[in-house]
């Protein structure tokens, strides 16, 4: 294939020369203007060999693929998208945190009526509230494709698998396969929703089906009470459904500290219809006009409500099937997940694997963070290792809520000996003046080295505080140091550093009774 230049709005893409093959067929595609895309079909030993695969194209598929190019080695990225971005960009993080943009102008706009300003009851119109959403995924994704352009990575748009621990054949979505070779491969597939076996029905959705946002339903059930559940909850009471959870655990959002959870209980107590929880779905049927389901509490008792719609958020599944593992010598373990190291290497040498596909929590940055190791390991850094000391979550509800590090409820768990403090943000003149007093942040401390062990919040743009608490973890900071460190006036920043003088007893705006010696 002859080498050629596009210049497009402004922006050069030069392709790679490709070796055309005894037999074989190669063409380019420039789609959407900036990604090039090949189908190369090679047979016999003529396969070029590359350097580098990745197999997926999210978050820490393509940051893998990114690294490992800056780092000047031959990659290829594999993934079923016309553009990188995998299940964050188009199904996932960035659609959902759009609408909940969204969802959060209008309950603003409700608040404002407190205040004396009315904006009068708001007009939707879903066409255009999904046209913003597909605009904010396509501008990221083809902003993605003209940095893969850009860094000349051979982009197919297909799935993969394995023939040996040396090949991967790649299923192109023309219907065509191709061998290729390869010295090292990064697996990032990501996972999927599960789904809830008896729960079959065209009323029946995943979170996936939900971002599409094809309808608001008049009255919709969400099956689950994880982040991902009620964040899409919320998004869909503010376009006005009226909602019901349901959660087979005894509180919403498990892994967080209660303390963190109860304000936003409160509110969803508000916002949604009802939140059942310590209650499974027994069963679901399509009564023609709506879905009848049947409810089983916590004292085995049995209920039924129709709903128009159900959304089934319970958990994602890793996408190992179909990538032929077993004809490598990668191990998947009996839960599921790919067993790597903390380089992310496989047991076979030549394997990597990030993200979703390897356990813990299944969230983008971590992705990214092991992404940018195994590039590195590849290129010979043996100090590249991943081994944080704290993984922020976030659940983009309101209020927010965000942790880090060891939380109250595992250190009482494991028997770890700490001290909390909490300081409230009715104390914080920032949250007063936004009329968000309902939040609150925590420190985790070791008591003997005062050393911060874990960070949590709760409140109104809690996931951009909880940064602090990551970096004060991973640099082994004290309370002292976030006490010490002048903050802004008025923030909500300054709540942690006022936490972390209300470990030792003292706070400009909290009075702190003090015991005599």
């Amino acid at each position: 294939v002859p080498q050629a230049n596009y210049n497009l709005h402004t922006l050069s893409v030069q392709t790679r020369r490709c070796t055309p093959h005894s037999g074989a067929q190669s063409g380019i595609l420039i789609a959407n203007n900036f990604v090039r895309f090949s189908n190369a079909f090679t047979s016999g030993t003529d396969m070029e060999t590359t350097q580098v695969i990745v197999v997926g194209a999210g978050p820490g598929g393509y940051t893998t693929a990114f690294r490992a190019a800056d780092l000047g080695m031959k990659v290829t990225l594999i993934d079923p998208e016309i553009r990188p971005g995998g299940v964050c960009l188009h199904r996932g993080c960035i659609p959902s945190k759009a609408l909940l943009h969204v969802a959060q102008v209008i309950r603003d706009g409700e608040r404002a009526r407190e205040w004396g300003v009315d904006f009068g009851g708001p007009s939707i119109d879903l066409g255009r509230v999904r046209a913003f959403k597909n605009s904010v995924v396509e501008k990221i994704t083809t902003g993605l494709g003209q940095l893969t352009g850009r860094r000349e990575i051979d982009y197919f748009q297909g799935t993969a698998a394995f023939v040996d621990s040396n090949t991967i054949r790649v299923s192109h979505t023309d219907g065509s396969e191709s061998d290729l070779a390869f010295k090292n491969c990064v697996l990032s597939p990501g996972s999927r929703p599960n789904a809830i076996p008896g729960l079959e029905s065209d009323r029946v959705m995943s979170s996936t089906e939900a971002l599409e946002l094809s309808e608001v339903p008049a009255k919709m059930l969400v099956v689950g009470g994880g982040y991902i559940g009620l964040e899409l909850g919320c998004i869909y009471a503010a376009l006005g459904s009226e909602i019901t959870v349901a959660e087979m655990l005894e509180t919403p959002l498990a892994d967080a500290d209660r303390d963190l959870v109860r304000p936003l209980a409160g509110r969803l107590a508000e916002i949604f219809n009802e939140v059942k929880l310590s209650t499974k779905v027994v069963s679901a049927e399509d009564s023609g006009s709506g879905v009848e389901v049947t409810f089983e509490d916590g004292e085995g008792g049995l209920t039924s409500e129709s709903f128009d719609r159900i959304l089934v958020s319970a958990g994602r599944t890793p996408n190992t099937d179909g990538l032929r593992i077993e004809n490598t010598d990668a191990v998947i373990g009996d839960d599921g997940f790919i067993e790597v190291d903390a380089h992310r290497r496989t047991a076979d040498e030549k394997i990597f694997a990030v993200g979703d596909v390897t356990g813990g929590p299944m969230l983008a940055h971590k992705a990214t963070r092991e992404g940018l190791i195994a590039a590195e390991v590849i290129a010979g850094y043996a100090e590249a290792v991943f081994s944080p000391k704290a993984i922020p979550s976030v659940v983009y509800t309101d209020p927010e809520i965000a942790w880090c590090g060891l939380t109250e409820t595992e250190a009482r768990k494991n028997g770890v000996k700490v001290k909390v403090v909490r300081f409230p943000w009715a104390a914080s003149g920032r949250a007063s003046t936004a009329d968000r007093a309902d939040g609150l942040t925590k420190l985790v401390i070791e008591p003997g080295t005062e050393t911060v062990l874990g960070v949590g919040v709760v409140g109104v743009g809690a996931g951009e505080l909880i940064a602090e608490g990551v970096l004060a973890i991973e640099m082994e900071a004290k309370a002292s140091d976030l006490a010490r460190t002048i903050h802004p006036h008025p923030t909500l920043s300054e709540t942690m550093m006022e936490a972390g003088e209300l470990f030792y007893g003292f706070s400009p705006h909290i009075f702190v009774m003090r015991r005599q010696s």
